[in-house]
């Protein structure tokens, strides 16, 4: 289509790809995205998980419930954030800290920004009767570092922490596990290896890095069959 110029040019400019786009963006609405703070009320439902926590030290079993909230429900920045923690047991002995944690944590969930650091902080606290192994060889310094253990879970769960495993090393994972088992001798019977070890081959060392009974010689090193920590690198 031509258009007739009845006046004189004084300027021009080229309008490039990049400033077209640029445009449209100042012109499109701005949305105001919904953000986890202190003041955000708290809905009338609540999407959550219990999880449950069974320690040799004790004989009744304690369950650790998250309660999400959904932020931006139903757009493309829809994101799920810790909102709350309740923790539960028959067991009273630890009633008066365990309830002082709940409300820590769950204000701290609150204040938004990022709560992942207190999977670590929880982690690092040590028992000073000793810590207990876990079903499945997994070392635990203390209670209060196990329920770190159960929020790692959950953040992992909700997308907030990333797994420093990908699939493609717990396949190799699972076939070097498999390898192991195929030539291990019959002497290793099950009998010998007590209940907290039978999830990896028996006679396996404690991992160093994710305090997990799995730790085996393998092609000459040592590697882990839990986080696939090696000596050989």
């Amino acid at each position: 289509m031509a258009l007739k110029i009845s006046s004189k040019i004084v300027d021009y400019s080229v309008v490039k790809p990049d400033d077209a786009a640029k445009e449209q963006e100042a012109q499109a609405p701005v949305v105001k995205l919904e953000e986890m703070h202190e003041k955000l009320k708290r809905p009338e439902f609540l999407e959550g998980s219990t999880y449950k926590i069974k320690t040799p030290t004790s004989e009744h079993a304690i369950y650790v419930t998250i309660n999400d909230v959904i932020l931006n429900h139903g757009s493309d920045h829809e994101t799920r954030r810790p909102f709350e923690i309740f923790i539960n047991s028959k067991n009273m002995e630890h009633y008066q800290w365990i309830s002082a944690l709940t409300l820590i944590i769950s204000a701290v969930f609150r204040k938004g920004g990022d709560c992942t650091f207190l999977v670590e902080e929880l982690r690092s606290v040590f028992d000073p009767k000793g810590g207990y192994m876990k079903r499945g060889g997994r070392w635990m310094p203390s209670l209060v570092a196990e329920i770190g253990e159960v929020l790692d879970q959950h953040l992992k769960r909700i997308g907030m922490i990333q797994d420093e495993m990908d699939d493609h090393q717990r396949a190799y994972l699972e076939q070097k596990r498999a390898e192991f088992m195929g030539v291990s001798a019959q002497s290793q019977a099950s009998a010998e290896c007590d209940d907290s070890t039978e999830v990896y081959p028996p006679g396996a060392q404690m991992c160093a890095k994710c305090h997990t009974q799995a730790a085996v010689l393998m092609d000459g090193c040592m590697t882990c069959l839990s986080c696939g920590d090696s000596k050989c690198g």
